[in-house]
């Protein structure tokens, strides 16, 4: 008879839940039983265990042998249990020393030759290994996550037998090390957009405030170009924000990369993309591209063409910052506080309103390629403007006329610092009570967003939205009082067209 214990970790959304793998060896006809919900890739670990041990030279042991994955009510996915389930059967048979296994937790996926392969949710799971007090034992190809963390026990093994020596006290495991960037990667600049003064204000809002902007105008217009410079224009990534954004990297399918780090996400799905890529989901819970663009920048081209239904799934997660993925068997919740930045064309062939082109489009069509996107998204949506063709001789202006986005980047972490001292948050996450607190009216200011909001036909939802822009606009001019030429700015950065609103 023999019974060990090996401490590991479970992937669960962003959360990494512990689990205690026990390993059962009984009399009776050789046979190995995994209980504890464990899903395909789990049950499959007997076999890759079983060459994994012969290859490393250990005695395989041919018993009735019982592993248990508890929690029961937990799924276990993935090749991360494979390293606790063969130290489990060379302690139960009596092959180690079993002294190290108390307090450490143990993550990899074994080859056949007994090499440890690299799994997501790492860092997950050094959060938590950390916050507890336990030593963490990862393959050397993970070795970058467990880096990030500067407090805490980690070390790295590139093979079974390496844990094994160093589990009888033989041989010592690597510490993680990564070189990680000094500096986030280069951006592209706002000093190449030529003209679009009216969309760069806006661009410089949206940055200021967290706010969400939808850009209208023909094809060829720099609406893409004007949204890939975002992520140059906000502030630097705390710590905090960070880790969590790498965290989610981590537990996705792509995984972590140094090159990532403090590098605020851009992401831009293809409007082909189905709901379950946009906001997540799967048989076991993975982060959608709401939730690998935390912290950053969820860019959607070509607005109308996702289908509504997908367009749809974001109203939720725009206003909570995070999404909770819901399937029969399991749950996970993942953070998602992006920044929506869509483009669109004012119609099917491009150019209503256009001077310099005809619009082939009738108006039943116009309206019906704009009833594709729901009024509720775009009362979410709290920037709205037009886009205009340039001029055509400032194509061949030696430099741009417009600021660089090392300067607009000052303003804007200025603005934000502002927000932080007097909120905690940014402009765009402030509720209902905190509105009516931070931009408190004169009778004038009152009477002109009452006057736009019957004029223009806007919801209560778009009226806090201009309320919230105006109060950016305030901090960005270093103001603590919001006055009427910030609220004139704020309604008209909500219309997309003279006279017309979405």
């Amino acid at each position: 008879m023999g019974l060990a214990r090996v401490l590991s970790r479970a992937c669960a959304g962003v959360c990494a839940p512990g689990v205690m793998v026990e390993t059962h060896l009984s009399g009776g006809l050789p046979r190995v039983a995994i209980v504890g919900m464990p899903r395909k890739a789990v049950t499959e670990a007997r076999d890759r265990v079983r060459a994994a041990l012969m290859n490393c030279g250990f005695d395989y042991p041919a018993r009735n042998i019982t592993v248990s994955l508890a929690p029961a009510e937990l799924p276990k996915d993935g090749g991360c249990f494979d390293l606790p389930i063969a130290l489990g059967l060379i302690a139960a048979s009596r092959q180690c020393r079993t002294e190290r296994l108390a307090g450490t937790e143990f993550l990899g996926e074994l080859s056949l030759a007994g090499e440890l392969q690299p799994v997501r949710g790492i860092l997950p799971a050094a959060l938590r290994a950390r916050a507890v007090g336990h030593r963490l034992v990862v393959p050397l190809a993970n070795s970058a996550e467990a880096a990030l963390l500067e407090r805490g026990q980690f070390l790295c093994a590139r093979s079974l037998s390496e844990v094994v020596a160093w589990l009888n006290g033989k041989a010592e495991l690597t510490l993680p090390h990564a070189e990680l960037p000094a500096t986030p990667a280069p951006t592209p600049d706002l000093k190449e957009v030529m003209g679009q003064q009216l969309p760069r204000r806006a661009l410089e809002i949206c940055a200021a405030g967290g706010h969400n902007l939808l850009m209208c105008g023909p094809p060829g217009t720099g609406k893409t170009m004007l949204a890939a410079r975002l992520p140059g224009l906000l502030p630097p990534m705390t710590e905090a924000e960070a880790l969590e954004s790498a965290a989610i990297a981590s537990v996705s399918q792509q995984g972590f990369s140094p090159a990532q780090w403090r590098q605020r996400p851009f992401r831009a799905p293809h409007h082909t993309a189905s709901a379950i890529a946009l906001v997540g989901g799967g048989q076991s819970p993975r982060p959608g591209e709401i939730s690998l663009a935390h912290q950053g920048v969820l860019f959607l081209d070509e607005l109308p063409e996702f289908p509504r239904r997908v367009l749809d799934s974001l109203r939720e997660p725009l206003e909570a910052g995070a999404i909770t993925i819901s399937r029969a068997s399991a749950q996970a919740d993942f953070p998602a506080a992006f920044q929506l930045i869509c483009a669109m064309n004012p119609c099917p062939c491009g150019f209503a309103g256009d001077p310099a082109a005809s619009c082939r489009c009738s108006s039943e069509q116009v309206q019906r390629y704009a009833g594709r996107i729901s009024g509720p998204l775009l009362d979410r949506i709290d920037l709205q403007v037009q886009v205009l063709r340039p001029d055509p001789s400032l194509l061949h202006a030696p430099t741009s006329s417009g600021e660089d986005s090392a300067t607009v980047r000052q303003r804007v972490i200025a603005a934000r610092a502002q927000q932080q001292q007097r909120q905690q948050m940014t402009n765009a996450r402030l509720n209902s009570q905190a509105l009516r607190q931070l931009c408190a009216f004169e009778p004038a200011e009152q009477k002109l967003l009452t006057q736009a909001a019957r004029q223009l036909q806007l919801s209560p939802r778009a009226c806090q939205s201009i309320m919230r822009v105006a109060r950016t606009i305030a901090d960005l001019d270093g103001i603590d009082h919001i006055a009427i030429d910030h609220l004139s700015e704020a309604i008209g950065l909500r219309r997309l067209a003279p006279g017309r609103t979405l």
